[in-house]
């Protein structure tokens, strides 16, 4: 039996095991996994790609040195380069620095892209002496005292949370780079971290963790974990454990009103991780309820949730919800996080379907198309505009994890499971497996063009399933054909059309998905609505009057700014009556407004530089 070896089985138990014969055909056969390694899936042509291509350009024009000058200060040691500003000179520096590992990681295995490995391999040694020159373990951008504070419950910006970025980057150099000297550094740092947990009460850990946002400390500590199989890495993995968020979910309360949001989700994500590592039942009952809560009925059209940061309203209560600090992208980031978890224990449609639902339209227009450049809220009220940060000076949190995204994507597109690979995302890209001889590549223009052709490659005939998931938002039936030949349409419980036999060389699915459109109003104002094209949102151009680089870079958000007020919807029945497609090469809509001229609609991911809606206002006249 020939084994495949994913990343580390202990890292990521969700492996993928491929075992073969020699015979002239064989069964392949997976273990049981839903996490595709992302070096073995390349994007192709479309808007994935060149977001992906951006984000590498602007890894590449980060100074390694820069980055780690605080680190080297902190330590005693004489920076090798000025320190970037912005949130790296204040008390969450050296976040960035563990976002950047992540980042680089993760792109190294997606591109295989040297440069990217070697910033990896840098970095990690320049930390390795920091940590050598501290003596005791200890690897940060800012001094123990911050520990301290927040140990006191004195006033300090979440050290916690910038440990947990750092030990996350040093992880990911680890599991997609096989950087020994990342792993040994994470070993250290998580060794002092126990030292001064020990000394806490269980009551005082409590409140300290109440105090101040920690990010995903026990996510990684479950990771540290894994990897070593060190019981004390898993036992601090469970004092991290928040009382105050996880009782009221453990019995299907939702206390989610003024909770801060982007310190909730990686705390659940840390269940999520101890779930698979101990069976814990609780843990998954936990993160599926909140799941479910947040995006049924605590997200916005895009999939994005929050607004200035916080759940401000009770469940299913969005319309208030609506502001120039909507919808943080970092939310977005970890919800997908989430959302992968829950797809491997259960290969349900409901989770690719949030998946798609979240990256076309939650994360996508989050990157500048011209600059690369992310943002930090997505503003969901109408008539403002996007933001972004500057290449030197917003090191955020949204910016942050702006650079991980698009190094990842990979991961989302093909899953497999057993004998079983599921085609979740149609994002023109191939998955390759040399060792096996198999190959996929997903042919589409989608969303512009609703076909996807799937192309199958094999050394020998192989017999595996494929399975293509049907979208809920697919309101026709399928055509799917395999080898030119018409199958008859059925799609299973969980809303995957399945293709078992005996695959060879060459063998071609095509796979049409009949697209509409539609309105989606919001629960608690059902005359305020968006107007999607299957899963596209599509936004409302408003024009750019007023504004320029100066407001568009460097800001959280437009909140400085006024809103400009935006017409209402003329609708007139179904919205394929009164919404008319311009062209059908691109998705560019007119719809009749209330001021007497139309409105261009096109996809969120493609508004830049302009005022928008994405919520309207009907206004319903019967003919």
């Amino acid at each position: 039996m020939k084994v495949f070896k994913v990343l580390s089985i202990l890292i990521i138990s969700f492996g993928i095991l491929i075992s073969c014969s020699n015979e002239a055909s064989s069964n392949l056969s997976f273990s049981n996994s839903s996490v595709t390694d992302i070096s073995h899936v390349r994007l192709l042509d479309g808007p994935f790609r060149d977001a992906q291509q951006r984000d590498l350009a602007y890894l590449k024009s980060i100074n390694s040195d820069r980055l780690l000058a605080m680190f080297r200060s902190t330590s005693g040691l004489e920076p090798k380069a000025e320190s970037y500003k912005g949130w790296e000179e204040r008390e969450l520096r050296g976040h960035f620095a563990g976002h950047y590992l992540s980042a680089c990681s993760m792109m190294w295995a997606a591109t295989g892209d040297s440069v990217m490995k070697d910033r990896v391999s840098y970095i990690t040694k320049e930390l390795k002496l920091c940590q050598d020159a501290n003596h005791d373990g200890y690897i940060s951008a800012f001094p123990r005292e911050f520990i301290d504070r927040v140990e006191a419950l004195k006033q300090v910006w979440a050290p916690y949370y910038t440990i947990h970025k750092i030990l996350a980057g040093l992880v990911d150099a680890y599991t997609w780079c096989s950087d020994t000297t990342a792993l040994e550094i994470a070993y250290g740092m998580a060794d002092w971290i126990q030292t001064r947990c020990l000394k806490l009460t269980e009551s005082q850990m409590q409140d300290m963790l109440d105090h101040t946002e920690q990010g995903g400390m026990n996510e990684v500590l479950y990771q540290l974990y894994a990897i070593s199989g060190r019981q004390s890495f898993k036992d601090l993995a469970e004092r991290f454990y928040q009382k105050s968020y996880f009782v009221p979910l453990a019995d299907y309360r939702d206390t989610l009103k003024g909770q801060h949001v982007n310190s909730f989700i990686p705390n659940v994500l840390g269940l999520a991780r101890g779930y698979e590592l101990t069976g814990d039942l609780k843990y998954r009952r936990i993160a599926e309820f909140f799941w479910k809560t947040v995006t049924e009925t605590r997200s916005f059209v895009t999939g994005g949730t929050s607004n200035g940061e916080v759940w401000g309203s009770d469940n299913y209560h969005i319309h208030s919800e609506l502001g120039a600090s909507s919808h943080e992208s970092c939310c977005t980031y970890n919800m997908l996080k989430l959302t992968r978890h829950l797809w491997q224990w259960k290969h349900d449609q409901t989770y690719s379907d949030y998946f798609e639902r979240a990256l076309w339209n939650g994360i996508l227009p989050t990157q500048h198309p011209v600059s690369g450049m992310s943002m930090y809220y997505v503003p969901m009220a109408p008539g403002y505009y996007k933001t972004f940060g500057t290449p030197d000076k917003s090191f955020w949190c949204c910016t942050g994890t702006g650079i991980e995204n698009f190094a990842k994507i990979g991961e989302c597109i093909f899953s497999v499971d057993k004998d079983q690979i599921f085609v979740d995302q149609y994002i023109s890209s191939e998955l390759k497996i040399d060792s096996m001889g198999l190959f996929l590549r997903l042919d589409t223009r989608f969303p512009a063009r609703e076909s996807v052709e799937v192309v199958i490659g094999t050394d020998r005939p192989m017999i595996f399933g494929i399975n293509l998931r049907i979208p809920e938002w697919v309101v026709k039936e399928p055509s799917i054909q395999l080898n030119g030949k018409l199958l008859d349409y059925s799609a299973g419980p969980s809303g995957y059309f399945r293709i078992n036999r005996k695959w060879k060389n060459g063998d071609r699915i095509k796979l049409v998905l009949p697209m509409s459109l539609r309105l989606e109003p919001m629960p608690d104002a059902p005359d305020t609505c968006a107007v999607l094209y299957g899963p596209i949102v599509l936004a409302g151009k408003l024009g750019n009057s007023g504004l320029d680089d100066t407001k568009i870079y460097g800001h959280y958000g437009p909140y400085e700014d006024k809103p400009i007020n935006v017409p209402n919807l003329i609708s007139n029945g179904s919205p394929e009556k009164w919404i008319r497609r311009l062209a059908i090469d691109n998705l560019e809509f007119k719809a009749p407004a209330s001021t007497g001229d139309s409105v261009v609609l096109v996809p969120f991911y493609q508004l830049f530089d302009q005022r928008y809606t994405v919520y309207w206002k009907k206004d319903q006249i019967i003919r």
